[in-house]
């Protein structure tokens, strides 16, 4: 990350301070769209940050982008930041524009997929989507489909598909899509080049190991101050050894979570398969032993409604699942360096960050 990038986390951490708090995020957990926080990511560019200058974005680089995500990740930001990021380079690249607003992006699971087939002037889509993030709030949603077999980019708005709504742990709404829908030629546009559907997974993975990357390291500072400000037995609780020694473990799950989530930045220019597929693992090995630890720490008073820890946790349980599990990553590793070789293995490994 550049200097660039550097400048766009401080920006984007002193506009989630101002327009995020607790009681914000509880709103839109009932419901409730953050609409002033959103003109405010808007306004400062972030939404459009990876858009070219010449499609009206900011034309940042990739891992200078997706590292505001930290920032909205330590805020426990209740908006599709990241899922706007993706739709809207995917549309500017693949020549369909960008608009204002919030956007969404599928498939989000390797086990769905859309059809496109020519119909009179037009197109057809068909297809299935599972646990696409904030269909319902999007302005449109940027599907990746195939046309005999070549990969297609087609902007999908509210009024072609049918959705049953939900939401995951964290209360970040996931709805399920279905998809038969005639479409205009101008809403439907050939992928940028080389990019496919192994390639929006990698996409999504890298913007969640950004996201697991920034909640660990606030869960990790809010234990902390928990510890020194707790007192039991006539001292604060981060004096006796068990409890140091658990932060400790937080501590380095939380600085492994930071290394995978600067991978993840830099491995997202071009989607490489290794670096990704390791750093989305690693990310959910952290996201799960970090976030016990932290309850652990905090006791009882972590899980109630009223405190901040589980909106940082229950968001680790979430992403770390989210467009691939940390099982299916590990396994994509382990095939990738069965393929290689051993006498290629260590080269495979550096060339991959």
């Amino acid at each position: 990350m550049s200097e660039t990038g550097d400048l766009l986390q401080d920006s984007a951490r002193r506009l989630f301070a101002g327009h995020c708090d607790q009681t914000l995020v509880a709103r839109a957990e009932a419901g409730e769209w953050p609409d002033g926080l959103w003109h405010a990511i808007e306004e400062a560019g972030f939404a459009a940050a990876l858009v070219p200058e010449e499609a009206g974005g900011s034309g940042v680089g990739m891992a200078d982008a997706l590292a505001v995500l930290r920032a909205a990740a330590g805020s426990c930001a209740p908006v599709p930041l990241a899922e706007t990021m993706m739709a809207n380079w995917l549309l500017a690249t693949s020549g369909l524009g960008v608009e204002a607003g919030p956007q969404s992006i599928a498939p989000v699971t390797p086990y769905n997929g859309f059809v496109l087939a020519r119909e009179r002037d037009g197109w057809r889509l068909t297809g299935d989507a599972a646990r696409v993030p904030w269909a319902h709030e999007a302005r449109s949603i940027a599907v990746l489909a195939l046309a005999r077999g070549a990969p297609m980019v087609v902007r999908l708005r509210r009024e072609h598909y049918a959705l049953l709504p939900g939401r995951n742990l964290a209360g970040e709404p996931r709805a399920n899509i279905s998809v038969d829908a005639c479409l205009a030629p101008d809403e439907v546009a050939e992928a940028p080049p080389g990019f496919g559907l192994e390639q929006l997974q990698l996409f999504g993975a890298a913007t969640r190991t950004v996201l697991i990357a920034g909640a660990l390291a606030e869960v990790l500072d809010m234990t902390v101050r928990y510890a020194q400000e707790r007192v039991q037995f006539g001292r604060p609780i981060g004096k006796f050894q068990a409890i140091q020694q658990n932060l400790a473990v937080l501590a380095g799950q939380a600085a492994a979570a930071g290394a995978a989530g600067d991978l993840a930045q830099e491995a997202a220019n071009g989607f490489n398969r290794l670096t990704i597929a390791a750093a989305k693992a690693r990310a959910g090995e952290a996201a799960s032993i970090g976030a016990a630890i932290a309850h652990q720490v905090h006791g009882a008073i972590g899980f109630t409604q009223e405190h901040r820890l589980n909106l940082s946790t229950r968001r680790l349980w979430s992403w770390r699942d989210e467009f691939g599990s940390e099982a299916m990553w590990n396994r994509l590793v382990g095939e990738i360096v069965a393929k290689t070789g051993g006498e290629q293995l260590w080269a495979a490994i550096t060339a991959a960050g």
